[in-house]
């Protein structure tokens, strides 16, 4: 009897009948599909699947290569089971939680009673290249549910149990390599011995499920990548990063600072984080002006149904801080600016004459994140928040958001950080549209907005679905770290349902009210996320606009003290940030401190300088400049200190 068979399509146009049941990698060949020395998986009707898989229907396919994102997804998936297996097999009662793939590498969550300590990742990842040598099939099961319930429950493994019984499909895949066996739902490689580069990096504590309520697992991080040299890149910009660390230069740079009497998530700033601060601010709001925005201040607390109006107290309604005092007050601390600004708008009638009306503030947020995912400036509970909104026509909507856009450009450039960025035009999930406020043909008209803002302004913006804020979609700025790592900062939102939630309206050309559209802005986001990002930006070297002391005067000997108060005194009469060092120490030791506090100038006085009126200015790179008048190094600070200069 004539075998059945099924049908494939290729990309390259080949087209062939096979036998059922034959696997992925032997139609891949029969197919023609050139070398799949590095095939990974197959994609099967746009499904990935294993290369060991059988074959049973139509369709088209084509191979999935390491180097494919897809691909690199499956070979850290896999070392994340690898490692898995190693930790099972060094401390067999270690129970297993959940192991992804993540940018650049892996995670695993363990339920260990001790915690793993610093010599058991080397270990660990011994143990692996063991495994990895030893060239292991990894092997794909299905098995009904209730079977897969009654195999982890024989190995204590309740973290997969759990997982079991929440899913309703009656059939689940595991995979299998050696005597380790893990459920998943797969692709992953088909072997151990595909898994080459990869390095142990740290571990981190983590509840089970984000559910602080629940049992604290441990973390272990990992990297991997396709080629050896990839993962020494990776290792060599990781160590770099590491010096650049926030937390620890904005310690020894005395710039933040947290402490257990007030609470975690809390930062305090210093006088010199608080410079760092206030000039972003200056620079910030001075960009925003010439573009018409107006400040504004509101409190740090409204009753709940404000945020009940808005749709954020169903939004952020696990990150509420709620505040009830003796005499029975109610309130919320503000979670957003936006519906205070509302208020404002809200208190006065308007005319279509008067739009746009632009507000601009930089006031604290409060948002109860979970105790767990607390950690230096980049989260907090204490959020100082730069904001802005326009209330327009819907004729100056465009107008307004390219506005923003032109602020944005302004302030990135003026930090040398423009074009080290792209841009995501996130839209809805159209697949969810409960999850967002607003009239869909609203929507439908900010979405096609927002895209020709894109095209016109030559911003190239890449079309996301689900990303979009609550109230209508935006444009999102996406930048790199230190680290490499991609970060959204600026933003700007087109809103016209949060007008209407509010009631607010103007007196249009013929005597009616009708609402106002909101475009909402933010150019750096929170002040906190935004200084940790700036301290490993700039490595703690900031621009002489941003340095919190511009210049210090260091004195060679007591002799030069009178003439070095002189200068610092001339310094700070022409609001040049400065410090004054005539301690009784060698002059090499206080140009090393300087240099380690990373200030932009310092000025040497001896005895040549006092007797002849100047300075010798060096560099914290090292640069000497010679003799120098302290009017010259005054108007070299003021010219670096201008916009665009860095």
């Amino acid at each position: 009897m004539q075998p059945e068979e099924i049908h494939i399509n290729f990309p390259d146009g080949n087209s062939i009948n096979l036998p059922k049941e034959i696997t992925a990698l032997e139609a891949l060949k029969k197919g023609g599909q050139g070398s799949l020395k590095k095939a990974v998986a197959a994609r099967l009707n746009g499904e990935s699947i294993d290369l060991s898989r059988a074959l049973s229907q139509d369709g088209t396919m084509e191979p999935v290569f390491e180097n494919d994102p897809e691909g690199l997804e499956i070979l850290r998936h896999s070392t994340a089971h690898l490692m898995a297996q190693a930790v099972k097999e060094i401390f067999p009662e270690v129970k297993l939680a959940i192991g992804p793939a993540i940018e650049q590498g892996f995670y695993y969550d363990f339920d260990k009673k001790e915690p793993f300590t610093p010599e058991d990742l080397p270990r660990i990842e011994e143990k692996m290249r063991l495994l990895s040598r030893g060239n292991i099939p990894i092997i794909r099961e299905e098995l009904p549910r209730e079977e897969a319930i009654r195999l982890f429950s024989s190995q204590g493994e309740s973290f997969k149990v759990e997982m079991l019984e929440e899913l309703t499909e009656p059939t689940v895949s595991l995979y299998r390599q050696g005597s380790f066996v893990d459920m998943c739902r797969g692709p992953h490689l088909t072997s151990t011995g595909q898994i080459r580069f990869f390095k142990l990096t740290h571990v981190a504590g983590a509840y089970w499920r984000g559910d602080e309520k629940r049992p604290m697992l441990q973390r272990i991080y990992g990297l991997a990548f396709e080629t050896k040299e990839e993962l020494e890149t990776s290792l060599a910009q990781r160590a770099e990063a590491e010096k650049r660390n926030h937390r620890k230069l904005g310690k020894s740079l005395d710039l933040f600072v947290f402490s257990e009497k007030v609470g975690p998530g809390l930062p305090l700033f210093t006088p010199k984080g608080t410079i760092i601060i206030e000039e972003l601010k200056k620079r910030v709001e001075s960009i925003c002006r010439q573009y018409g925005f107006q400040k504004v201040m509101t409190p740090h607390l409204a009753k709940i149904d404000l945020y009940q109006l808005s749709g954020h107290a169903t939004k952020f309604a696990d990150e509420l801080f709620h505040v009830t005092s003796a005499k029975e007050h109610a309130f919320v601390m503000k979670p957003v600016q936006c519906p205070h600004q509302t208020q404002i708008f809200a208190s006065r009638l308007r005319s279509y004459r008067d739009l746009p009306i632009r507000y601009m503030e930089s006031e604290k947020q409060y948002r109860a994140e979970k105790t767990g995912e607390i950690g230096g400036l980049t989260r907090v509970y204490a959020i100082t928040v730069e904001d802005g909104h326009s209330f327009c026509r819907i004729d100056q909507v465009k107008q307004e958001a390219m506005n923003m856009v032109r602020i944005i450009r302004d302030f990135y450039t003026d930090l040398g950080m423009w074009g080290n960025h792209w841009v995501s035009l996130s839209v809805r999930d159209y697949g969810n549209p409960d999850k967002y406020i607003g009239d869909p043909a609203d929507w439908d008209t900010c979405e096609a907005m927002l895209a020709e803002i894109s095209d016109e302004m030559g911003l190239k913006a890449k079309r996301r679905e689900g990303e979009a804020a609550l109230y209508g979609p935006k444009l999102d700025f996406m930048f790199k770290d230190a680290m490499g790592r991609e970060v959204q900062i600026p933003t700007v939102q087109l809103d016209f349902a949060t007008p209407k939630r509010f009631d607010l309206t103007y007196i249009n050309e013929e005597g009616k009210p009708v609402p106002p559209v909101m475009v909402h802005r933010a150019i750096l986001g929170s002040y906190e996320r935004f200084l940790a990002l700036l301290i490993e930006h700039f490595a703690g070297a900031f621009p002489t606009w941003l340095a919190p002391v511009q210049a210090v005067v260091l004195s060679v000997t007591d002799r030069n003290n009178s003439y070095c108060q002189r200068v610092f005194q001339e310094l700070l009469a022409a609001e040049i940030r400065a410090e004054l060092d005539t301690r009784n120490e060698k002059l090499g030791l206080k140009v090393r401190e300087a240099q380690l506090q990373k200030i932009p100038y310092m000025l040497i006085i001896g005895d040549k300088e006092t007797e002849q009126g100047s300075i010798s200015p060096r560099t914290r790179s090292g640069e000497n400049l010679g003799a120098w008048t302290v009017s010259r190094l005054i108007e070299r600070i003021r010219e670096e200190s201008k916009p665009g200069k860095q």
